[in-house]
């Protein structure tokens, strides 16, 4: 397994390169940006609500984890296009489970626009289970928990 680490602000324009790089091939699909092209990933970092992991001493891929009353939101994960299919992204899954646990949530929450059909079949697989569809922030979005 990878390190994962906290991200500090020298991480912020990787951030923004993995988000626009990761996101890219879905804007054929959407009428609008994904959301995570549009984060303030300087603000996300400030806040101490993101990790990354490294290969070859570069950063590979994020994960966005918000600490909320009654569970831990998985906001925004990406691994570079280079990086990917390595294991990167099962790994930060893996990180958001052992963050929550160690901050006493008992549950992860996420959500994935339904045009990211494969988050779709790749959360379930992850013991994600759909909660609800809803249209928030102009995105038509998918939420899924996972009790921990």
């Amino acid at each position: 397994m990878t390190p994962i680490r906290p991200a500090t602000s020298n991480d912020v324009l990787r951030l923004r390169e993995i988000a626009e790089a990761s996101f890219t091939p879905y804007l054929e699909r959407m009428d609008t940006q994904p959301a995570p092209m549009l984060a303030d990933y300087a603000a996300l970092v400030d806040a101490g609500e993101v990790w990354v992991t490294e290969r070859d001493a570069c950063v590979a891929g994020f994960i966005v984890l918000q600490l909320r009353s009654d569970h831990v939101l998985l906001d925004i994960i990406a691994v570079a296009p280079d990086a990917q299919g390595r294991g990167l992204g099962a790994e930060l899954m893996t990180y958001a489970e052992t963050f929550a646990r160690a901050q006493s949530a008992s549950e992860i929450r996420l959500f994935t626009n339904e045009a990211m059909t494969e988050n779709l079949v790749y959360y379930p697989r992850r013991g994600y289970v759909e909660t609800h569809r809803a249209v928030e922030d102009g995105y038509s979005r998918v939420f899924f928990a996972k009790r921990l």
